[in-house]
């Protein structure tokens, strides 16, 4: 069962969910963009999140936990600008006001509305600008203010990261959409950024979680940007039933989850491409280990080698630091079987082979190294086990970005 790719489409292009944006001045410093958001299903849902693992985690995400335990919330409430990270007690209870005030324009229950944030952290959030911002959107939301929506949640971000599928099942058809932030702070352990995910297919809230487990161990939690694993980290699935679709067969299931984890991938791939300063987005494929896991030590160990990093950056073939990376992965690799290919839109150069370097062309590989996206094959030759990881170079605006992010 194929899934085809709606042009233009994002999260809300499944039935039944509208959104909205505005600009309230969350940080000081005036921005041209909005800070708010609102995304709504117009029936209600089951629904799945995963947070993130940082223990010094934000109020949205605490707050987030108890609000998932019901397994019922329609809408979300995102600000950017500002984390309500480090906040205590007082960060909560400003968490928790924005819920029970947006539950109350929509006409909700209790624990029905999910609260995120992103930006500086250890500032308290300007709650009452954001509580405006919701007055503004709630009358105002539509299926056509998705796009403003995945403007408004950016922050140090340079594009929307946006997408939607459609998949023919044997009831009929269903949608998937998505939106997602990320930049800088990304790194592989759970979710690493915010990222939303809709559907009008009819799914159970159990099914719904472990699905959306599976496909974030495929994607998000495959990619690095920076080694900093967020205080804000969170990744939500909604499905509304809309399309009155419902997911329950065997044969539904695994198509259902095939497009899940084909959306989570292109929105970790969009995220990794538009890392803090990147001029590369790179693709870490790791074959011929022994398992699984440790093919996915190997290429999330080479996606985050800081000095292969720069070494892309630099489009240095520098693939001693490749393996390098996977020697200290901590995954069971024997180096003497090893191939290392560098490839992108202008060919693919071996590096090494049977374990020893080979007589490349370093012109070659340069030009391999000037492609944006540039994907880096290690085979091992030692089993099945095989992963991706997604990653990007390390260039001195990485530096300068974070030199004065909060200032």
């Amino acid at each position: 069962m194929a899934y085809q790719l709606i042009e233009g489409g994002g999260v809300t292009s499944p039935k039944g969910f509208v959104a909205g944006a505005c600009y309230v001045g969350v940080k000081s410093r005036k921005s041209e963009k909005p800070d708010v958001a609102v995304l709504y299903s117009e029936y209600p849902t089951s629904c799945a999140a995963l947070f993130t693992t940082n223990k010094f985690c934000a109020a949205p995400v605490i707050l987030g936990r108890e609000v998932l335990k019901k397994g019922k919330a329609r809408a979300i409430v995102i600000n950017s600008g500002n984390a309500n990270a480090a906040t205590g007690a007082q960060g909560i209870e400003d968490a928790k006001r924005v819920e029970q005030e947006a539950e109350k324009l929509l006409g909700l229950g209790e624990d029905e509305v999910f609260v995120c944030s992103t930006g500086v952290i250890g500032q308290r959030l300007p709650v009452e600008k954001v509580i405006d911002g919701v007055h503004k959107i709630v009358p105002n939301m539509s299926a056509e203010k998705g796009s403003e929506a995945a403007w408004a949640i950016m922050t140090t971000d340079l594009v929307r990261k946006e997408v939607a599928m459609e998949l023919k099942l044997s009831g009929g058809t269903v949608r998937v959409g998505a939106m997602a932030k990320g930049s800088g702070m990304i790194h592989p352990n759970m979710a690493t950024m915010l990222a939303y995910v809709t559907t009008d297919a009819k799914l159970s809230a159990d099914v719904a979680q472990k699905m959306l487990k599976e496909s974030a161990d495929k994607s998000f939690n495959m990619m690095t940007v920076d080694g900093d694993t967020s205080t804000n980290d969170s990744l939500f699935l909604l499905a509304n039933g809309a399309s009155g679709v419902a997911i329950e067969t065997e044969e539904d299931k695994a198509a259902f989850a095939a497009l899940l984890d084909e959306i989570c991938i292109d929105m970790a791939r969009r995220i990794a491409s538009d890392g803090e300063g990147a001029t590369h987005l790179m693709i870490v494929e790791a074959y011929g280990l022994p398992t699984e896991k440790d093919a996915k030590l190997v290429a999330r160990s080479i996606a985050g080698s800081s000095l292969f990093k720069a070494a892309l950056f630099g489009k240095d073939a520098n693939w001693g630091r490749i393996m390098a990376a996977a020697g200290y992965s901590g995954a069971d690799v024997d180096p003497t079987k090893a191939d290392c290919i560098l490839k992108s839109a202008a060919g693919e150069v071996v590096v090494m082979q049977d374990g020893f370097g080979t007589d490349f062309s370093e012109e070659l590989a340069k030009q391999v190294l000037t492609e944006h996206d540039v994907t880096v094959v290690v085979d091992f030759h030692s089993g099945d086990g095989q992963a991706t990881a997604f990653g990007c170079d390390l260039t001195y605006d990485y530096v300068k970005i974070n030199g004065d992010y909060r200032t």
